[in-house]
């Protein structure tokens, strides 16, 4: 758990702490006016967030981390293997009409196109599809290998990538997700994506401390 503000009584303990730690809960206790026991869920807190740290026979002594601090070493924690979704793969032949059928069944923003050995070869999005169908081409027979993004164009990322590394590609490239990809003989085989969806959920869950 990583609290975003500490309250009163657990800014009163930091300062107890970082003044006279190592220091043991009773002590601390004593100098607050309450009892140990009043004292414990914040200490755990406290303990479980990182900015303080426990020894047995010792005491409780100051981490010397910033709340910013911690969030960047939990967010160093979070990889895309442990938070990724299954992908929506389609082969390179689909037609664009096929494309948009099967987009529209599966519910995504995004698919990944492979070629006959399941090996990546584009992503076409939902941009992409509406921009063909407002032409004047037969959507039945235009195969999505025309209007998708082709490699090595194609923004990837792998299951232990960070996943604060990939939301800044998202943002940088402007895209709602990528497929993760395990390098193979020939090029890159898909076996997950990484969505917004996934990325939001992750920090929620960090928030929860549901990690």
């Amino acid at each position: 758990m990583i609290p975003i503000e500490l309250n009163k009584r657990q800014q009163e303990i930091l300062q107890i702490v970082k003044g006279n730690g190592p220091i043991t809960g009773e002590q601390i206790a004593e100098r607050l006016n309450l009892t140990r026991a009043t004292l414990r869920p914040d200490l755990a807190i406290l303990t479980m967030a990182g900015f303080l740290d426990a020894r047995p026979r010792v005491g409780y002594f100051y981490t010397g981390k910033s709340g910013s601090q911690l969030l960047t070493e939990n967010l160093k924690k979070l990889y895309v293997k442990d938070y990724q979704s299954l992908p929506v793969v389609v082969h390179e032949n689909f037609s664009v009409y096929d494309a948009i059928c099967h987009m529209f069944l599966e519910d995504v923003g995004t698919m990944f196109v492979v070629d006959q050995k399941s090996l990546l070869v584009g992503v076409v999005s939902r941009k992409d599809l509406l921009r063909a169908s407002i032409g004047q081409q037969d959507l039945t027979s235009l195969p999505i290998n025309v209007i998708m993004t082709r490699m090595p164009n194609v923004t990837v990322c792998g299951g232990d990538d960070l996943l604060v590394h990939v939301a800044s590609k998202l943002i940088d490239k402007q895209i709602d997700s990528l497929p993760v990809v395990r390098e193979v003989e020939g090029g890159f085989e898909v076996f997950g994506r990484i969505t917004k969806t996934n990325i939001t959920k992750a920090f929620v869950s960090l928030s929860k401390d549901e990690m």
